[in-house]
């Protein structure tokens, strides 16, 4: 055996030549992936390696990371480090602001359980900034998927609203306050509409509409929390 099974530390051999080198190889495996933080798991391109930033290589990477699909690259001395994911790791993936888990063969982001068939339950907050256009309603992207089990909108106003509006209020169509009503304009100004889960069949997006007057500007941070039910893997 050259390496440990789990995280795949180098091993020393006996006798063995400047120690240093694998000791030092296997801090720094050891210390990227302790209390994992992957930057990315969607992205092909090896950015700049920055020491002790990890990231998951998804299919399709190129450069440096082709062919090393479902391992952590690990940035050390100006290059990587690739270890072998392995089924049930957990990490917090950065630019999802979310929880994964390898499934053995991908991070499924947001997945909170993973059944020995495959299946698990997802929890996600995804946000998005969404800017206010000179109307008297503005519609969101996507924010609930299809099949989504949405638990509420989380908000605040990171760009004071504009306009001759005076309140806002947020939903979606058929309940255009669903979310919440005379919701204020000003700097930090924020909603959080926690309600009956609701199940969503089709993608679905948010209404947010002007009281008192049309809006000029001004953006709003959401946040729609939902989750998400996956099958068992196909036999």
């Amino acid at each position: 055996m050259t390496d440990t099974p789990e995280l795949a530390l180098p091993l020393l051999a006996p006798a063995q030549a400047q120690k240093h080198v694998t000791v030092n190889e296997a801090l720094m495996r050891l210390d990227g992936l302790a209390q994992l933080r992957l930057q990315s798991v969607s992205e092909t391109t090896p950015p700049a390696a920055s020491d002790g930033l990890a990231y998951a290589v998804p299919s399709g990477a190129v450069n440096a990371w082709a062919g090393q699909e479902g391992a952590v690259a690990i940035a050390s001395g100006g290059g990587w480090i690739f270890v072998p994911a392995q089924r049930g790791w957990r990490a917090v993936v950065l630019d999802a602001g979310s929880l994964a888990i390898f499934d053995g063969a991908a991070w499924r982001v947001g997945a909170q359980t993973l059944t020995p068939g495959g299946a698990s339950v997802g929890v996600t907050s995804a946000e998005f900034d969404v800017p206010l256009t000179a109307s008297a309603s503005v519609t969101t992207p996507v924010l609930f998927p299809a099949r989504s089990i949405a638990y509420g909108i989380t908000g605040r106003v990171i760009s004071a609203i504009t306009g001759a509006a005076t309140t806002w209020d947020i939903g979606v169509t058929g309940d255009l306050q669903r979310y919440g009503s005379g919701l204020g304009t000003s700097l930090n100004s924020w909603v959080s509409g926690p309600g009956t889960p609701q199940v969503y069949w089709s993608p679905t997006t948010l209404e947010i509409t002007a009281q008192g007057g049309n809006f000029a500007g001004g953006t709003i941070r959401l946040v729609a929390h939902y989750a998400e039910l996956s099958l068992p893997d196909p036999v």
